[in-house]
C-alpha cells in the first residue's frame, strides 16, 4: 500500500514544476506535478492499494487547545466554525479543487477525517494494514510510524519523488541515534519551528538522543528529572522543569492518531480510470493531456 501525504506532494510540485497554465490562464503546475508523482510511484513500486491522504483540518482545534502556537504562524484567517485558513500561494490554492476532481475521475482513493490532519489518516491506515506500507511524505514527524516488523517505511523525497530516502529502522538509527519507536519523544523534545512547537529549550537533537538512550523514553526522562540520584546535571534538570507545562501536552500533539474510524474498503488502486470521459474532459480543459496519459498507462500496469 502507498499512502501519500497529498498536500506535501502538491506543495512540492507547485514549487518544483515550472509555471504552466491552462488555456484560460488557470495555473496547473501543481496538478500536473502531482499526477506525474503518482504515475512515477505506481510504476516504481507497483502498489495494490494507494490512498491520497487529505488534510480535512490542517490545524485541528484540539491540538491548538493543547499548544496555542501550533502552526499559528501559517494562519491567515481564523474561523470559529470551520478550520482556519492556511497561508497558501493563490496560484496553488486555485489548483486544489482541480486536483480533487482529477483524482475522483481517475478513481484514486482520497481519504480525510474531519478534525484531523492527513498525518492522522496516514497513521491510522498504516497501523494494522495487513500488508507492507510505504508512506510518501516530506514530513519528518511521520518517521514515528516506521516499523520493520509491520513492513512500514517512509519514502522521504529529499532528492525528489523518483529518488527518495527509504526510511526504515536502520536509517532512523543511523540518522538520529534513536529507534523509530522513540521518534515521537525525540521530536517532542527537539521541537519544530515549522509547526510552532517550541520543544524543550536548550535540548537539541544530540542531547535528546543521548537522554533517550539512557532513559528509554520521555516518561523515563521526566522520572529521572524528579529523581535526585540520577546522573542528570543541574542544568539538564532545570531545562525539563522549565518545560513542564509543555511536556504535559506536547506528546499528544506530536503523536499521530492511529485509531480513526476510516473506510478501508476503497483503497485498491484501479487498473483504469473510474470516469474516463470526465478525466479526458478535465485533461482538455486544464492542459493535462500528457500527465493524464501517463497516469492511465501506469494504472493499466496494475
Amino acid at each position: 500500500m502507498l499512502l501519500l501525504d497529498t498536500a506535501s506532494l502538491y506543495f512540492r510540485a507547485y514549487f518544483g514544476v515550472p509555471d504552466i497554465k491552462a488555456e484560460d490562464g488557470t495555473p496547473v503546475n501543481a496538478v500536473r506535478g502531482l499526477l506525474e508523482f503518482i504515475s512515477r510511484l505506481v510504476n516504481d513500486y507497483s502498489p495494490t492499494d494507494l490512498v491520497c491522504c487529505w488534510d480535512n483540518d490542517w490545524r485541528p482545534q484540539w491540538r491548538v487547545d493543547l499548544i496555542p502556537s501550533y502552526k499559528a504562524h501559517r494562519v491567515v484567517v481564523e474561523r470559529e466554525t470551520a478550520p482556519d485558513v492556511e497561508e497558501v500561494p493563490d496560484p496553488l490554492e486555485v489548483q486544489v479543487p482541480i486536483i480533487r476532481e482529477v483524482l475522483a475521475a481517475a478513481g484514486i482513493c482520497v481519504i480525510g477525517a474531519d478534525g484531523y490532519e492527513a498525518d492522522d489518516v496516514i497513521g491510522t491506515l498504516a497501523t494494522n494494514a495487513g500488508m507492507p506500507v510505504d508512506v510518501v511524505t516530506g514530513d519528518r514527524d511521520l518517521f514515528q510510524l516506521v516499523d520493520d516488523a509491520a513492513g512500514v517505511r517512509i519514502l522521504y523525497p529529499t532528492r525528489g519523488v523518483g529518488d527518495p530516502d527509504l526510511v526504515d529502522e536502520k536509517w532512523v538509527l543511523a540518522k538520529y541515534g534513536i529507534t523509530a519507536a522513540q521518534y515521537a519523544d525525540f521530536a517532542t523534545m527537539r521541537g519544530d519551528t515549522s509547526d510552532g512547537l517550541p520543544g524543550v529549550k536548550g535540548v537539541g537533537e544530540k542531547t535528546a538522543a543521548k537522554l533517550l538512550e539512557q532513559y528509554g523514553d520521555l516518561e523515563g526522562i521526566v522520572a529521572a528529572v524528579a529523581d535526585p540520584t540520577t546522573s542528570l546535571t543541574k542544568a539538564q534538570r532545570q531545562k525539563f522543569i522549565d518545560a513542564v507545562d509543555y511536556l504535559a501536552v506536547a506528546p499528544q500533539v506530536v503523536a499521530v492518531a492511529r485509531d480513526l474510524p476510516l473506510d478501508r474498503t476503497r483503497t485498491a488502486l484501479p487498473s483504469a480510470p473510474a470516469d474516463p470521459e470526465r478525466l479526458h474532459e478535465l485533461a482538455a480543459t486544464y492542459n493535462l493531456a500528457s500527465p493524464v496519459a501517463r497516469l492511465e498507462a501506469a494504472l493499466a500496469r496494475v
